[in-house]
């Protein structure tokens, strides 16, 4: 029998009685051995996030000033966790110690850390699992991102019968101190033990039923996707749709794990699963995505295709001024490069200088206020009419389209339209493909 890991959210394990959905969740199946928390998150609207609160102690601690009171919203906050889940551990002996460190000038990391920590303690007390600190088994490197040595680490730990808690966010550094992951890395941890336990599937339980195949502020009706692959996801999250920590996908998507993405508050729906490969030939698209924020410089110069190194020229030149590109579509005498407009900050002047003496253009500008949007499928590539469809859905609804680019992949197609049109050129394409 395979192996499930379910990692909790914030939200999943901000009250008492979700900690009771949990359990229940994890007690439904066997397989559910491996359970991850994050820090409590918002029980209500205007309730404070744990991890907020314990950025906040660390800054005024920083600061010479007192934290006593947001530290004090923390202490009463998991001691009636632990009050009302009726769990032996004794939380007054780590909270004091957290304290000291924070006076004692702990860092940053150490500090956030603690959250999922005593959520991890209370948990495993709670449930009768077996704690393992990811100190202990996962490692980060000095840039912050996970080191591949964590696999071989951890799994020696999680070894043996019964049920395991492995707090979600931290590890150790290379040099040996408390490290977290950026924000939401609790997804990241989970991927690290679903790797080290060569899990069945990566279960990632929130506080929504998967993933939408359009973002519902645009489209209200959008549907669920039920089924999306790692390609499609890193395509769609690229673009703006962002449910899932991107930097998660990489451990599991190398095992060929997949991910399902679940609601602990209604634990009876399908939620996403996220997979190496399906079957794309009844759904040709799984979702549209975009974002505003982008300008393009367009260059026109006569005879361009047979001027050797033009392109790397453009490039060269666009590097040399420290600014990242998104697209470089051309034609055989034109180019055009694409850039989101906090690359060109205080950088747009110089460029253009730089751009004009070097290549001697018979024409350049810049046109500003574009957004970009995605529609992404693996089966565009084997359905006849998929782009036509689109470009009359756009067409249809006074859409002017300012760039097409395409991947060699046929994975996606990425159109360019003014800002203004942004809105109605999503729900066009959305309604063009799901009726």
């Amino acid at each position: 029998m395979g192996s499930v890991v379910c990692k909790f959210g914030g939200t999943s394990v901000a009250s008492a009685a979700q900690v009771r959905k949990v359990e229940g969740i994890i007690r439904s199946d066997a397989r559910r051995r491996f359970l991850v928390p994050s820090a409590p998150g918002k029980r209500y609207p205007s309730d404070k996030k744990i991890t907020d609160l314990l950025y906040t102690c660390h800054q005024l601690a920083e600061q010479g000033l007192s934290f006593a009171e947001p530290y004090q919203i923390i202490c009463d906050r998991y001691l009636e966790l632990a009050r009302e889940l009726e769990v032996s551990t004794s939380l007054e002996s780590e909270l004091a110690e957290i304290e000291r460190q924070l006076k004692s000038g702990a860092s940053r990391d150490y500090v956030a850390s603690r959250g999922e920590y005593l959520s991890g303690r209370i948990i495993a007390d709670y449930m009768g699992a077996r704690f393992v600190d990811p100190a202990d088994g996962i490692r980060l490197t000095a840039d912050g991102h996970l080191d591949p040595a964590s696999y071989a680490l951890l799994a020696p730990l999680l070894q043996g019968e019964g049920l395991f808690v492995v707090p979600g966010f931290y590890g150790r550094g290379p040099d040996g101190e408390i490290r977290t992951f950026s924000r939401g890395g609790s997804d990241i941890t989970g991927a690290v033990v679903a790797r080290a336990v060569d899990a069945e599937v990566y279960e990632n339980w929130t506080d929504v039923s998967g993933l939408l195949m359009a973002d519902p502020r645009i489209v209200p009706d959008a549907q669920p996707i039920r089924e999306v692959t790692y390609r499609e996801l890193r395509e769609l999250s690229y673009m703006g749709a962002s449910v899932f920590h991107e930097e998660a996908m990489f451990p599991v998507r190398q095992a060929n794990i997949p991910i399902n993405i679940r609601n602990t508050n209604a634990p009876e729906e399908p939620g996403t699963l996220i997979t190496p490969a399906r079957d794309a030939s009844s759904t040709p698209i799984v979702g549209v995505a975009g974002r505003t924020g982008f300008s393009m410089v367009y260059i026109e110069k006569e005879l361009m295709n047979q001027e050797r190194g033009f392109g790397r020229k453009v490039l060269d030149i666009i590097e040399a001024h420290g600014i990242s590109f998104e697209h470089a579509p051309t034609g055989i005498d034109s180019m055009c490069v694409i850039f989101a407009d906090k690359e060109l900050d205080g950088k747009t002047d110089e460029l253009i200088a730089d751009l004009n003496r070097a290549l001697k253009p018979d024409r350049i500008g810049l046109v500003h206020g574009l957004a970009l949007i995605a529609t992404v499928g693996e089966g565009m590539a084997f359905r006849v009419g998929t782009a036509a469809r689109l470009f009359t859905a756009i067409a249809n609804n006074g859409v002017n389209v300012r760039i097409i680019a395409q991947g060699s992949s046929e994975i996606n197609i990425i159109i360019g339209v003014e800002e203004k049109d942004f809105v109605p050129a999503v729900q066009a394409i959305y309604h063009a493909f799901v009726e």
